[in-house]
């Protein structure tokens, strides 16, 4: 491939920094300075997932984020009534359906946009009237990616979980397996005319392969972060992040134009 790839967007997940605030309770690490920190340190966009339980991100959160933040802010929500509503309310940049179950952790998968067309289609359409660009977290398949087009969406989240515990676990083949379904699906998005995302587990030893396809255009990165943040502050992990990202797409840019 030749010509210029289209800048490698970073979107910074802050939701573990209010997990931890509330650990304690109280109001200390405050997930909006984080948001500061990630603009100062080369983030594109702030993401936030607003559970139905609460359990890390509050209404209050994304009340300050709207309000004293200047990044977009990507609101990742679960298709229900609730969270529809509060997304009309606030008008985020950008909507990101995604699956949500109260016993588990993180996000496991993607959605199953085929099987749950019905139930989706109308958030869908609702986000989209009101001016909020739609993204669909879903696994690397076809069948998904052509359900996620006619729904409307703008954007595809590929989920890259698999890969990412692949690599961790040391099972390459099966990593390398992955990543190339991942390549596939980023091509097939970009294809039909839709913005492909990439996100979930990525970290320093795992976002250089991904950062390098060109189709896609954001990655969000958020408990990796965080996690690291711990050892070496907010600021010099959301850096060397970006400095990876950066690095790895002028190297597969280089590559592919000589």
């Amino acid at each position: 491939m030749s010509g210029s790839w289209p800048h490698l967007r970073l979107g910074v997940n802050i939701d573990h920094v209010a997990t931890l605030r509330n650990a304690r309770g109280g109001s200390h690490p405050d997930p909006i300075r984080a948001a500061r920190v990630a603009a100062e340190a080369g983030a594109d966009g702030i993401t936030a997932h607003l559970r139905e339980d609460r359990r890390h991100i509050g209404d209050a959160d994304i009340d300050r984020l709207m309000a004293e933040t200047k990044l977009p802010l990507n609101l990742e929500m679960a298709a229900t009534d609730e969270m529809l509503a509060i997304a009309l309310r606030h008008r985020p940049y950008a909507c990101c359906l995604v699956p949500e179950k109260r016993e588990e952790r993180t996000t496991e998968g993607g959605l199953d946009a085929a099987a749950q067309h019905n139930q989706l289609a109308p958030f869908v359409t609702r986000l989209v009237d009101a001016g909020i660009r739609v993204s669909l977290f879903i696994e690397a398949s076809r069948v998904q990616l052509a359900v996620a087009k006619a729904m409307g969406a703008h954007v595809v989240e590929l989920h890259a979980g698999a890969y990412c515990d692949a690599d961790n676990a040391g099972d390459f083949p099966k990593r390398d397996k992955e990543l190339e379904r991942i390549r596939q699906a980023a091509r097939e998005v970009a294809e039909i005319g839709l913005e492909v995302h990439c996100g979930h587990g990525l970290s320093f030893d795992t976002v250089g392969p991904v950062a390098a396809i060109p189709e896609i255009v954001e990655l969000n990165i958020g408990h990796f972060l965080v996690g690291e943040a711990i050892f070496s502050g907010l600021d010099s992990a959301i850096r060397r992040m970006r400095n990876l990202m950066d690095h790895s797409r002028r190297a597969a840019q280089g590559i592919a134009s000589a």
